[in-house]
């Protein structure tokens, strides 16, 4: 029998001291999915579940660097963005992606961390959906997200669907407007659309603070399932699926004093490799 080839996913994207989002939470869901994960760092920040005290953005030369070490050597199946901090990073980032053909890519765009600090410069966004936003199989953008990248308030399912329409329209292939800021007292939904078609995703609102780092386990469980053949609609569905029941799992967790991050550990793989 010939050696095993593991499915490759790479996280582009900024580190959490507290381990609860960022590359520690992509890395933890690479993991859990069956796929071997590797990282190139944007951005160190100071944090824990109480917020962010503080953020030291990587030079942009070195972020390249460490995405061409793992390219020449590793290569990788699929690739996920998050925080990317500012223009120089993000223009850089999207050079690479596209000069070293790597891909899937799945874009989250990360804009603000759950306590409100801001995380993206603000001259960063029209670069974002300029250089990055054409690149990306998958965008996976919140309410707060949305509204920036769609340049108006979005408040509905109704507003979702134009949100999502205006964001396909910049280049991304498919969007994931997620409503986890919808004010709904029972159910979570989601609005996948591909360019044509829609599809909402629904689930149960799980009653917890420890939620930290979920839209960074979202894009990294997609990114997961690209790497291993998906098409983007059942990478998204299960994505959805893997995010839910790790926030059910995280609300018995007791780290930190503030938002506390989800239980990866709750999760294991099936007899196939593939993850739950």
């Amino acid at each position: 029998m010939g050696p095993l080839q593991m499915r490759r996913a790479m996280t582009v994207a900024g580190s959490d001291s507290g381990g609860g989002a960022g590359i520690q939470a992509d890395l933890k869901t690479f993991a859990a999915l069956g796929v071997f994960g590797t990282s190139a760092i944007t951005a160190l920040t100071a944090q824990n579940t109480r917020g962010v005290s503080g953020v030291l953005p990587v030079p942009p030369e070195f972020v390249v660097r460490q995405i061409e070490a793992i390219s020449e050597d590793i290569g990788t199946d699929a690739v996920k963005t998050g925080m990317l901090a500012n223009r120089a990073v993000i223009e850089a980032v999207a050079d690479a992606l596209r000069r070293l053909r790597l891909g899937p890519v799945v874009v989250d765009p990360v804009m603000v961390a759950k306590g409100g600090a801001p995380l993206l410069e603000p001259d960063a966004a029209g670069a974002l959906m300029d250089k990055l936003l054409p690149l990306a199989a998958v965008v996976t953008p919140n309410l707060p997200e949305a509204e920036v990248l769609y340049g108006a308030p979005v408040t509905d399912l109704a507003g979702m669907r134009e949100a999502a329409r205006a964001i396909a329209g910049r280049g991304a292939r498919c969007v994931v407007v997620k409503g986890g800021h919808l004010v709904d007292e029972e159910q979570s939904v989601d609005l996948f659309f591909d360019g044509s078609v829609f599809e909402e995703l629904p689930a149960a609102r799980i009653r917890t603070r420890n939620t930290h780092g979920t839209g960074c386990t979202f894009a990294s469980a997609v990114a997961a399932r690209l790497a291993w053949g998906d098409e983007p609609l059942a990478a998204v569905r299960a994505a959805k699926s893997y995010v839910t029941d790790v926030i059910r799992a995280s609300a018995a967790l007791t780290i930190g004093s503030g938002h506390g991050p989800l239980d990866h550990l709750a999760l294991r793989k099936d007899t196939s490799g593939r993850g739950v």
